[in-house]
């Protein structure tokens, strides 16, 4: 659902459930009362929400205000009504660049797609995955066999990553993190930190008995034969965040969360 404000110059869109629409109305109820003399896009919803409307405005240049109205929205700011117009005029701008997963499949097609957080490579059977990682021309990893593997961005690191013992990415470390999901052989290899102007190539080592999917966040492409992954710079999201919760700080908050744990 997509509100305008001609006056303010801000738009509204939201998730159709009950909540993220009360919020809406909201929001609006309290714009229309400030002026606002900024050019933004709010999202109301969860993190599931805020990634699918970034990649439908993928090649706009609009700037994105996320409001939580789901679970834990890591991407999003928290709901103050009464201190929404004061967070809007007080927030700090992040810019992130999204990973481009391009698969083949066993019957030979290829598709194409974006992730904010996470490329997940995982077994599509009852059998582990047999999977060859590559970095550019060098191989990381000859063989692993596991339930798959995972490359996460610096603003994923502490999702699906984090669950998979990945480490924690700094947002401005420009680096990329290759991850291993549940891995039986060789049992002790850890993920490994790259630079993100690196391409990773996954390659499925038995495509017939061990089937594997791509996944780019939730979009999933089945029978994935080869899978290449990098950074796409020429796409930039602009996202604001309260100067009290940025998304540096929270972060930084699960750094420290795993260091002490």
């Amino acid at each position: 659902m997509v509100n305008k404000l001609s006056n303010n110059k801000i738009i509204i869109i939201s998730d159709k459930n009950k909540k993220s629409i009360k919020i809406k109305k909201l929001i609006s109820n309290l714009l229309k009362k400030k002026q606002l003399k900024k050019n933004l896009t709010i999202i109301v919803g969860g993190d599931g929400f805020m990634l699918k409307t970034l990649k439908k405005n993928k090649f706009s240049k609009k700037i994105f205000y996320g409001i939580n109205s789901g679970n834990y929205g890591f991407l999003m700011n928290k709901f103050s009504p009464k201190n929404l117009i004061k967070n809007l005029r007080n927030t700090n701008i992040i810019i992130i660049s999204p990973l481009e997963m391009r698969v083949l499949s066993k019957q030979r097609n290829q598709k194409t797609y974006l992730a904010i957080n996470e490329v997940s490579i995982l077994r599509q059977s009852r059998q582990a995955a047999s999977l060859e990682i590559k970095v550019g021309s060098k191989v990381l990893i000859n063989k692993l066999i596991s339930d798959g593997a995972l490359v996460s961005t610096p603003a994923g690191s502490t999702a699906y990553n984090l669950s998979v013992r990945g480490p924690i990415l700094s947002l401005n470390s420009k680096k990329l993190s290759i991850a291993p999901i549940s891995p039986f052989r060789p049992r002790r290899w850890k993920a490994k930190i790259i630079g993100d102007s690196k391409t990773v190539i996954i390659k499925n080592l038995n495509i017939n008995k061990r089937p594997i999917s791509a996944v780019a966040d939730n979009i999933e492409v089945r029978n994935a034969k080869t899978i290449k992954i990098r950074i796409n710079k020429k796409i930039r999201f602009k996202l604001l965040y309260d100067k009290n919760r940025s998304l540096q700080k929270k972060i930084k908050l699960e750094q420290i969360r795993k260091e002490t744990s």
